[in-house]
């Protein structure tokens, strides 16, 4: 999917989003790092990185990458969008929106019919569908099988208390498809 090139110049490159590659999980953690220093998301190990690139697109311009965002199976109708960072030189030039496109693409594709993030960009996620949930979202059968997972995500999805430090200022959204 290649975007339109931004009102400001980048050297006329134009971006394109893509299923990430294992070659661009440092690229990640260098768009990643600047935010988690800020204390806006939470690191990834290296590892845990690699674990999950079939989950990531990223979007690339003359070569560089300017943004990412992975997609996470939770559930059989359910996937949360994470990890969705756009450089700040090209933020407000619709790649953030490209990415989510994408994502929601795939999860169709994959048979989800909702998706859930947890964020601070409560705005740029309502432009797109998502509302803020309260505290129940699934039936308490889902809600039991998924206690059982190991993933934080899941656990914020789900509100639990031992997740709050990582969930403070951030607003749990969720978009049917």
């Amino acid at each position: 999917m290649t975007l339109p090139a931004p009102s400001d110049p980048h050297d006329g490159a134009r971006p394109v989003v893509r299923p990430a590659r294992t070659s661009d999980v440092r690229g990640i953690v260098a768009l990643l790092d600047p935010w988690v220093l800020r204390r806006v998301l939470l690191g990834k190990e290296l590892v845990t990185l690699f674990e999950s690139v079939q989950e990531f697109v990223v979007a690339e311009a003359g070569g560089e990458l300017i943004g990412c965002g992975a997609l996470h199976v939770m559930w059989e109708d359910l996937g949360e969008i994470r990890t969705l960072i756009v450089a700040e030189d090209w933020l407000h030039h619709g790649v953030g929106g490209a990415i989510v496109s994408r994502l929601e693409q795939r999860a169709r594709e994959l048979g989800l019919s909702r998706l859930f993030c947890l964020t601070f960009e409560v705005d740029f996620f309502r432009r797109r569908g998502f509302a803020p949930i309260g505290e129940q979202v699934v039936d308490p059968d889902v809600y039991s099988q998924l206690l059982r997972s190991p993933d934080e995500g899941v656990a914020e999805f789900l509100d639990l208390a031992h997740v709050k430090p990582n969930t403070l200022g951030n607003t749990r959204m969720l978009k049917n498809l």
